[in-house]
């Protein structure tokens, strides 16, 4: 296990550099995007809209803020991390098209995710769920909010973060995942426990 501290925009060649358990920190431009963000960017894409910023070695944060408003300043209040399983349906098309290098979560993320990340140079880093007042202490300005049309939970939030994490990752650039490791030796376990019981 290795500690790397990262400041946006982070290149390929060192998000290939990474392997499952090392630790990360991030430091400089990253966004926030849940379902809703994530379907209308690649709307813009497939138009040949622009988005409102350059996601090209950003990290993207699965997150839905609490923010308040203190003298026409945007202030969060608590970022606790979303279950990553609700964006897997899009961020194989999000990583590919849009060349994000660092995407956080919680619970992980599946195959078709594992792919992209392999094939275009993306990690997965894992953050403590629960730990939202942790991670707002990290979030040292709010620089926009994009699409608030959407909601505050599902608007893309661009943050200017300090040492954010520690980001376990669990998901690296070779195709290793951490989430499908476990499942398979709980997998192995529980066979080996009916064979024992005789079921």
């Amino acid at each position: 296990m290795a500690i790397y501290k990262f400041k946006t925009p982070i290149s390929e060649e060192d998000v290939r550099k990474l392997r499952v358990n090392d630790v990360i920190y991030v430091t400089g431009t990253m966004i926030t995007a849940r379902d809703a963000a994530h379907r209308r960017a690649l709307e813009f894409h497939k138009e040949g809209k622009a988005l409102p910023i350059n996601l090209q070695g950003l990290a993207v944060f699965h997150c839905g803020p609490i923010v308040k408003k203190e003298d026409d300043k945007w202030m969060v209040v608590a970022a606790g991390p979303t279950t990553s399983t609700r964006m897997d349906l899009f961020e194989d098309e999000f990583i590919k098209n849009f060349k994000v290098r660092v995407v956080i979560g919680k619970g992980g993320m599946g195959k078709k995710t594992t792919d992209a990340m392999k094939q275009y140079g993306a990690v997965y880093g894992a953050f403590t769920g629960g730990a939202a007042v942790l991670a707002a202490k990290a979030i040292k300005n709010v620089k926009s909010v994009e699409w608030y049309d959407l909601g505050m939970p599902e608007a893309m939030w661009v943050l200017e973060v300090e040492d954010f994490g520690p980001l376990t990752v669990a998901i690296d650039a070779h195709g290793n995942n951490l989430f499908e490791d476990v499942q398979k030796k709980v997998e192995e376990g529980r066979l080996k426990i009916y064979q024992k019981l005789g079921a």
